[in-house]
């Protein structure tokens, strides 16, 4: 069992023993969800197997994490529109506890030198070899990015160049 799955499942036993109904509603949903991920792996992966590969690595489950955290954004943002700030307020809260287990990100002062540096590695020189940086930054700092955020930089960027 990976690091992360092991310390969802200790959490989420710790939430329910504290009877923290929010903290378990959110760890269970991330836990059903990672299920659903581990039966694709299966039905896809069966030919992994003899390599080793038993159980869903740390990388798919934290951008599973990501791509929770970013629909849950989504729906806070149009509860807030919708006037609906009780349902907004939850929404914010699922997503305090699910940024709990993703790594911290690079951001500011620290993706932009990352940013420069994978330029400067991929040697684009313009718009068109955006893929290159992307490639490179996903190389260098893998999970570390917020690769919305990421994308935007570097086209703005490569767009200055």
């Amino acid at each position: 069992m990976s690091e992360l799955r092991a310390r969802l499942q200790a959490d989420l036993k710790t939430a329910m023993l504290a009877r923290q109904a929010l903290t378990v509603s959110t760890l269970r949903m991330a836990a059903a969800k990672l299920r659903m991920a581990a039966a694709k792996l299966k039905d896809t992966d069966i030919a992994a197997r003899p390599k080793g590969i038993e159980a869903v690595p740390d990388d798919e489950i934290i951008a599973m994490l990501r791509g929770m955290v970013k629909t849950r954004r989504e729906s806070e943002s149009q509860y807030r529109q919708g006037n609906r700030p009780d349902l907004a307020d939850q929404e914010a809260a699922e997503i305090a506890i699910l940024e709990t287990y993703l790594p911290q990100t690079l951001h500011g002062s620290a993706l932009d030198a990352a940013i420069d540096r994978a330029i400067a590695a991929s040697g684009a020189a313009s718009a068109r070899d955006m893929g290159k940086v992307i490639a490179a930054l996903k190389s260098a700092h893998g999970t570390a990015l917020d690769m919305a955020s990421a994308s935007a930089a570097v086209k703005a960027k490569l767009a200055a160049l």
